[in-house]
């Protein structure tokens, strides 16, 4: 984790679990963490069970040249990566995952910009699932939020849990994923693997996560 917005709302989202699998959505305070709000979302799952956004801070609608809300989050990203951060997110909503992803933003005249993503899980009940996260660019080009990003390609993954490494340190290596394909992450359980890791074709999976 490298960026400021990811660290800070990490911690904040830490404290307020307080041990807990995750907090409550009525528990984040938008006050509290008013310097992240303009990179801030929030998912929840449309009544196809697909993950879409809720809220969405307002320089992140820039950065996408478009209102986010009631759009698809998977649809954010490549066709080639879609299923696969279907996966992420459902792991976030249902396994209580914390997923790290950084990745490649393109926008519709082919400039290219890093970003770096935080999905953390929310405690909406079994029938209201949230996820609360932050996109932070890696760097800030001048072309950032008046040519929108179209597209996005994967760079890595970091499924996390955070009862291990409540300071997420920073030299633990990402999982690169260059060339992965959706169907490399089935079955299922390897989205809410965490901890130890063990390999499934090329990709590096960590054990011990906790399902609810």
């Amino acid at each position: 984790m490298n960026q400021i917005g990811s660290i800070t709302l990490f911690h904040y989202w830490n404290r307020l679990r307080d041990g807990r699998p995750a907090p409550k959505r009525s528990e984040v305070e938008p006050a509290d963490i008013k310097s992240l709000l303009a990179d801030t979302f929030i998912l929840e799952k449309d009544t196809r069970g697909e993950a879409v956004f809720r809220l969405a801070g307002t320089r992140l609608c820039a950065v996408y040249g478009r209102e986010l809300k009631g759009f698809s989050f998977p649809s954010l990203w490549r066709e080639k990566d879609q299923r696969l951060v279907s996966k992420l997110i459902h792991g976030v909503f249902d396994q209580k995952s914390v997923v790290l992803i950084t990745y490649e933003g393109f926008s519709r005249t082919d400039r290219s910009s890093k970003f770096e993503l935080l999905a953390l899980p929310l405690d909406g009940g079994v029938e209201n699932p949230r996820c609360l996260g932050v996109i932070s660019a890696a760097e800030k080009p001048f072309w950032l939020g008046a040519d929108p990003i179209a597209d996005a390609l994967i760079d890595s993954i970091r499924v996390v849990d955070p009862e291990k490494e409540p300071k997420f340190p920073r030299n633990r290596p990402a999982i690169d994923v260059p060339s992965l394909v959706p169907s490399e992450l089935d079955p299922p359980q390897t989205i809410s693997a965490l901890g130890q890791a063990r390999r499934i074709r090329h990709l590096v999976v960590f054990d011990g996560g906790r399902g609810e």
